[in-house]
């Protein structure tokens, strides 16, 4: 009897063993296949954020690789950003003609898509009150107007499409200032073509900062003969 009970207890403690080992295996799997999906995850995660960035890169960062002075120089990047849409690519150029009282100076920005973003300068003999006259039929009613030590600038309201202008007296190089023939000035104009929901005040005020910045350099490029200082940006219109 007593030999029977030991095997007895014996097989008890080997069904003990057989079910902790069972337990053991199936813990062991099921932490198995939860690393396995936490890595699968890991792994998505990781090579949708790689695409995600890639696509931002590759599309969308254009005009983030233009020059940081783009035009020769002559206007900020950032100016061009706020000005156009996030595209793939971008190219800018600029073109400089004559001098003095003959300058003629544009720049364009094109990108991958259809907007893009275009201005020129020239040396005019023109009043204000005669550019007031011009833009003022051109622009009509619904324009914005700011001015600030002698310079003025304006945009049409709904300018996304549309124009931006301004106005720095100059007699440049060579050119009497109180000649008979009268005020001689530099006058800028930009626009951007782009879409309807590029619209709105934001793209205004930065094609109108484009034109400052035309303006600015080809007061020097002209040799204006008025020693000036220039505003580091021109004031904001009040409505955008």
């Amino acid at each position: 009897m007593a030999w029977e009970e030991r095997e007895r207890a014996k097989a008890r403690v080997a069904d003990q063993q057989s079910d902790r080992t069972a337990e053991n295996r199936e813990w062991i799997a099921t932490k198995e296949s939860a690393k396995g999906f936490f890595f699968c995850l890991a792994v998505l995660c990781l090579a949708g954020g790689a695409a995600w960035f890639g696509y931002v890169q590759i599309f969308t960062k254009g005009l983030e690789r233009l020059p940081a002075k783009v035009c020769d120089g002559a206007v900020d990047r950032d100016v061009v950003i706020r000005a156009l849409p996030k595209t793939r690519s971008a190219e800018e150029g600029a073109t400089r003609q004559g001098a003095g009282e003959d300058l003629h100076f544009s720049c364009q920005v094109y990108t991958s898509g259809e907007p893009f973003l275009t201005g020129w300068v020239d040396v005019q003999r023109s009043s204000l009150q005669d550019w007031l006259r011009y833009y003022g039929a051109d622009v009509g009613d619904d324009a914005v107007r700011v001015s600030v030590d002698g310079i003025e600038a304006l945009a049409k309201l709904d300018a996304a499409g549309g124009i931006s202008s301004v106005y720095i007296p100059c007699a440049p190089k060579g050119v009497q200032a109180d000649e008979s023939s009268g005020p001689y000035a530099i006058i800028a104009e930009a626009s951007v073509i782009a879409t309807e929901e590029d619209a709105g005040a934001a793209v205004r005020q930065a094609v109108t900062d484009f034109a400052y910045q035309l303006a600015e350099r080809s007061y020097e490029l002209a040799e204006c003969q008025a020693p000036r200082g220039f505003p580091e940006e021109l004031p904001r219109y009040k409505n955008g």
